[in-house]
């Protein structure tokens, strides 16, 4: 097995059936309103193992690379929507069969060291958006919620139940198989983080404490207090794949190994780098190679609400009433047309376009099939009075003009998967050139916002009329450092351009954990702690100042 050096950690940088709280007197003051007022940053001082603490804020940059900032237009604007974006949750089933943790010093996201606390940690994301009510810039009113992709990590029934509890609220307990903890962070493998201690793990090596009973704690129930607003959802690659990677039809016996009780938790190190390489498209993928071999096995408890869900699957669940929440029924979804893939109303003059950017022979990357591109087509031509042709060529027709942001869970250049999906064998795929190019035809359309990368990117797809242009906002994960949201407001400045806000957002629990405080908000901030010092961490993610909180200048007014 590949090893973690100390090195490259150092570079890495009690609740029962209780509500979502405001933890110990001992803990820090709870974050900001947004990253304009403050965000988490490591204490000063050493490497290795680095506590949090609140840090200052981010400042608001003014893009135009797509349009001129006219100084007058703050006092002409007018707010026209404010929205959130949650991406990457990956609530996670910690204790699954259907992992593959032992690949973690070769594929970081194979194993988190907090991953047990995910759901906990996501409902204070919710509590945060509850709070804030207004965009933080504009005042507008939040309208909604829109989630990209990758809610659940492993497509199992178990997580999609979670993820509908912290979004509508509800009881919360992230535990499958026994009442007990079962899997790899009480292995004695010391390739994992073991919190409960007796182990001299790579992970307490490099500084990570012993915390006793948190196993027992991560596996309480705890409520949701759901979101107040209404929410939307985009398919992600981990919402329809073995994590995220591997087809179901290229493992055999898949629901058994799912439901089943063995565990792989360690295995031959040749056999790992194989499978690593399986899962980074480098090798032919092969079930078998997956299920057997030279391994350590771990005998679980069984559960059936592990077993993965299917698209079709993925979709009933958002149209049951049961899952409403605050609304609406089918979270974008349409029980009359039931595909993956949709429009829905922003604001007047404003539609939101949801794709489903998911390819389940494309290992993790993404692409969309030739009836979803010929739909997306006609959906921006029916709200185009005007817009060019594939030859570049202008062209005019009778159609009430709408304002487009379109949603996916990959972005453009995670769009290569171009191969048939499993789904739909025989269709041509288009990737994310494509997309831009067409997207490029309709100057009606300002944003195409995305996830699945963990990173903070804003880009510019300039053309050579500038109308054409439109921003891609992709926002970083909720489940690995930086962990954020981001929040969006679109206001007309009443001179031909619009300016789009994007501010992040980070989760309402203290920036220092306090060892000793085992609320949910306790909890929540330890969550963050363990990701920051993940050694797999890449701070990069960040982004720039110009990838966080801006004012995104783009031609184009709201249609009258």
């Amino acid at each position: 097995m590949a090893d973690l050096s100390r090195r490259g950690f150092m570079l890495a940088a009690g609740i029962t059936g209780m509500a979502l709280g405001v933890g110990s007197a001992s803990a820090s003051p709870r974050p900001a309103r947004t990253t304009l007022e403050g965000a988490a940053q490591p204490a000063s001082g050493g490497e290795g193992y680095r506590r949090l603490i609140a840090g200052p804020g981010w400042p608001q940059v003014v893009r135009t690379e797509l349009a001129v900032a006219d100084p007058g237009r703050v006092d002409r604007r007018v707010p026209i929507t404010a929205f959130t974006q949650f991406t990457d949750l990956h609530v996670t089933d910690a204790q699954s069969p259907a992992r593959f943790e032992y690949l973690h010093p070769l594929a970081g996201g194979a194993f988190r060291p907090q991953e047990t606390l995910g759901a906990l940690a996501a409902a204070h994301l919710v509590q945060r958006v509850n709070a804030l009510r207004t965009g933080p810039v504009t005042g507008a009113p939040m309208d909604f919620m829109i989630t990209t992709g990758d809610s659940t990590d492993n497509h199992e029934f178990a997580e999609l139940d979670w993820y509908f509890a912290v979004l509508n609220g509800g009881r919360i307990a992230q535990n499958t198989g026994a009442a007990h903890y079962e899997g790899v962070q009480d292995s004695g493998d010391p390739l994992y983080w073991h919190p409960e201690g007796g182990v001299e793990d790579r992970f307490r090596e490099a500084g990570f404490p012993v915390l006793p009973g948190l196993l027992t704690d991560a596996l309480q129930p705890f409520a949701s207090p759901g979101l107040d607003i209404p929410w939307y959802a985009v398919f992600g690659n981990h919402d329809n794949s073995v994590m995220g990677t591997l087809a179901d039809q290229v493992i055999p016996r898949v629901n058994d190994w799912y439901t089943g009780d063995r565990k792989i938790i360690g295995r031959d190190e040749r056999e790992a780098a194989a499978v690593a390489e399986m899962l980074h498209g480098t090798r032919e993928a092969s079930g078998r190679m997956v299920l057997d071999g030279n391994t350590i096995v771990r005998t679980v408890t069984p559960d059936e609400r592990r077993h993965p869900f299917t698209t079709e699957q993925f979709i009933a669940a958002h149209l049951d009433e049961a899952n409403t929440g605050p609304g609406p029924i089918g979270h974008g979804f349409d029980s009359a047309d039931p595909k993956p893939y949709y429009t829905f109303r922003i604001a007047p003059g404003v539609t939101g376009i949801a794709m489903d950017s998911t390819n389940t022979a494309g290992l993790a990357e993404g692409s969309i099939g030739l009836t979803q591109y010929r739909w997306l087509q006609d959906v921006l031509t029916r709200g185009s009075s005007t817009y060019y042709d594939e030859l570049g060529r202008e062209q005019s027709r009778d159609a009430t003009d709408e304002l487009f942001v379109l949603f996916s869970h990959h972005t453009s250049d995670t769009m290569t998967a171009l191969w048939p999906d499993f789904r739909s064998p025989g269709e041509a795929r288009v990737g994310g050139d494509g997309v831009v190019r067409l997207l490029q035809r309709f100057p009606n359309v300002l944003a195409w916002v995305n996830g699945h990368t963990h990173r903070n990117t804003i880009t510019p797809h300039a053309a050579d009329e500038p109308e054409r242009g439109f921003w891609e906002i992709n926002t970083a994960s909720h489940v690995d450092f930086p962990q954020l949201a981001r929040t969006i407001e679109i206001a007309d400045n009443r001179d031909g351009t619009l300016s789009l806000f994007t501010t992040l957002i980070e989760a309402d629990s203290p920036y220092q954990a306090d060892y000793d405080d085992r609320s949910p908000a306790g909890l929540a901030a330890l969550y963050r702690e363990l990701s920051f010092n993940d050694p797999h961490t890449d701070l990069s993610r960040l982004g720039s100042y110009t990838d966080r909180n801006t004012e995104l200048l783009v031609p184009g007014r709201l249609p009258v």
